[in-house]
């Protein structure tokens, strides 16, 4: 991966829906050789998708949850129960699995308490082996980018 390169993939992160002509002339470079590059990125996989950032507090769901969680169980047979429980809540927008005191943090996204509530009633009914949930709510966001940093030689 060459500077030109990571200034398409820094300017793509900022703003996905810019026009081949743009990207290309904010990088110095016709629009042919960019859109080589374009999709060269994304047959390499540094580009995985093209989406839209909503705001969730417009859509009303003004609650983050972080949620960690130990299990009693870890063999392989639970563990694809539980993935597969934890990708079919919406709510859940991320889920990983942690090394140290916790075995999961989950970042769950609600519109209130009140939703939250039903949440975890139906994360601890259809997850067996859970041994302890806890819950932190976030008051503020200080930071959020879905941009990861890009080398620029």
């Amino acid at each position: 991966m060459d500077s030109f390169d990571q200034h398409i993939l820094t300017l793509l992160q900022r703003d996905a829906s810019m026009s081949l002509k743009d990207l290309a002339e904010a990088v110095n470079l016709s629009t042919t050789p960019c859109w080589k590059r374009v999709k060269r990125l994304e047959e390499d996989g540094y580009i995985r998708g093209r989406v839209a950032l909503l705001d969730p507090e417009r859509l009303g769901l003004g609650l983050t949850v972080f949620v960690q969680l130990k299990t009693q169980r870890h063999d392989s047979a639970w563990l694809e129960r539980f993935g597969a429980t934890i990708t079919a809540f919406e709510e859940v927008m991320e889920c990983y699995r942690m090394a140290g005191d916790w075995d999961y943090l989950l970042r769950v996204v609600v519109a209130d308490i009140a939703a939250y509530d039903r949440f975890y009633k139906k994360l601890i009914n259809c997850t067996e082996g859970l041994s302890n949930v806890t819950s932190s709510f976030a008051m503020e966001k200080m930071k959020y980018t879905t941009a990861y940093p890009v080398r620029r030689s």
